[in-house]
């Protein structure tokens, strides 16, 4: 079997994962301890990420003519590829918080929503809460000002209540 056939099956895993995700971050992850990359692996595995080791030109072959190609400056040495289909900034908040305590992790660079940044970008977009977070903090400033409006909607009603029960006793 020749190589090239043997190299398309991965391809074609690599193009699968991307297919309609909504983020990929590469990162380089030389230095890790297997502890280490164990943890990262199930913090990633909860967070919905696909994380995966790959060789660069697989990644570059299965990257061609997407959005991810924006990668390829990025594709030298350990290349470890994070994919998200579900939550644009869960690769990077994953990693980046990761790597606080594991200083040997290195983000690399990303492509979320169509949009590239480098390493520096990839760090703002770990700052992003998940859109849980968000969706809580929107429903959480919702319901505060509703709440004090009923309240002072129900005070109001109790104040014009007994106002116009006492000239009804005398």
């Amino acid at each position: 079997m020749a190589k090239v056939e043997l190299k398309q099956p991965v391809v074609a895993e690599i193009a699968e994962v991307l297919n309609g995700a909504k983020s990929a971050v590469v990162v380089d992850y030389r230095g890790l301890t297997v502890e280490q990359d164990t943890a990262l692996r199930k913090q990633l595995r909860e967070a919905g990420v696909s994380y995966k080791v790959y060789k660069n030109t697989m990644i570059r072959f299965a990257a061609k003519g997407t959005e991810f190609e924006a990668l390829e400056p990025h594709l030298e040495g350990p290349t470890a590829l994070a994919v998200s289909k579900e939550d644009a900034t869960a690769p990077a908040r994953v990693l980046a918080e990761f790597a606080k305590k594991a200083d040997k992790l290195e983000l690399k660079g990303g492509v979320v929503e169509g949009t590239y940044y480098d390493a520096a970008g990839i760090g703002v977009i770990a700052s992003i809460p998940s859109r849980e977070v968000l969706l809580g903090r929107l429903l959480g400033s919702m319901q505060s000002p509703i709440t004090n409006f009923a309240r002072v909607l129900n005070q109001i009603a109790e104040k014009n209540g007994e106002g116009a029960e006492a000239p009804a006793e005398a």
